[in-house]
């Protein structure tokens, strides 16, 4: 039965992430002010890999980072020949190591590291119905591991289910442009990214919400400004990405 599930949460995913009309072209325009051609992107938490697919649109270079050996296997049947696209089967952390994943096996988008982040999310009315089980162990990498390895990346997409301020704990230098999802449920870890990234740099801020593939504000928010936001999300205030880039070192 758990092997049916996670065969569904696959089907799910790839239905969710590869056959909605135009959401490629909508990824294209909201990465294209981060990524020229010949950029270089970490997608961490890549999943069914439609920011890879978003990435090499635009011209840019990609490591795809993915702890799930299905989804992993699933990015190289479709990108494991292009040279541009290096895949990286571990999870983000603080430090290198070997972590026991969370599997939600019909909703695999929302497998994590965190055991407090799913208590939490569990009792948000989005998350309704998802169940998490101990999963695999898998290896942990870092930020700044990935960057000697592959080098200082142009754009960061962290997207690792409430693990987000731990993967930027294991990076001790700024980079360029970065962004991180929000939940309303666990507001908290996302007020830590901004904290952290400001120890790295002076960074400007903007945020999407919820799969509008699209920045909310017209203008880019100082960090305060930022902040007032993510703390003033109520119980429904959804989820979505806050865009992060540089403006000074």
């Amino acid at each position: 039965m758990a092997r049916l599930a996670r065969l569904a949460g696959l089907a799910r995913s790839l239905a969710l992430y590869h056959g909605i009309p135009f959401r490629a072209r909508r990824l294209a325009r909201l990465y294209a002010p981060f990524l020229r051609p010949g950029a270089l992107a970490f997608d961490v938490g890549a999943h069914a890999g439609n920011r890879v697919r978003a990435f090499r649109r635009l011209g840019a270079r990609v490591v795809a980072v993915e702890p799930q050996p299905d989804f992993s296997r699933l990015i190289a049947a479709i990108y494991g020949r292009d040279p541009e696209v290096a895949i990286v089967t571990a999870a983000v952390g603080r430090a290198a190591g070997e972590a026991t994943l969370l599997v939600a096996e019909r909703t695999p988008t929302v497998t994590t590291l965190s055991r407090e982040w799913a208590e939490r999310a569990a009792g948000d009315a989005s998350f309704r119905g998802v169940t998490w089980r101990p999963g695999p162990r898998v290896p942990v990498t870092t930020l700044d591991a990935l960057i000697a390895a592959h080098g200082r990346p142009d754009f960061v997409k962290l997207d690792v289910e409430g693990f987000e301020a731990e993967a930027l704990a294991g990076l001790s230098t700024a980079v360029a442009a970065l962004s991180f999802e929000y939940v309303a449920a666990a507001r908290d870890v996302a007020l830590d990214c901004v904290d952290r990234l400001e120890g790295l740099g002076r960074y400007e801020y903007n945020w999407s919400p919820g799969e509008t593939h699209a920045l909310a504000a017209p203008a880019w928010l100082e960090p305060h400004a930022m902040r007032a936001r993510l703390a003033a999300l109520g119980p429904g205030g959804g989820s979505g990405d806050v865009y992060a880039r540089l403006v000074q070192r």
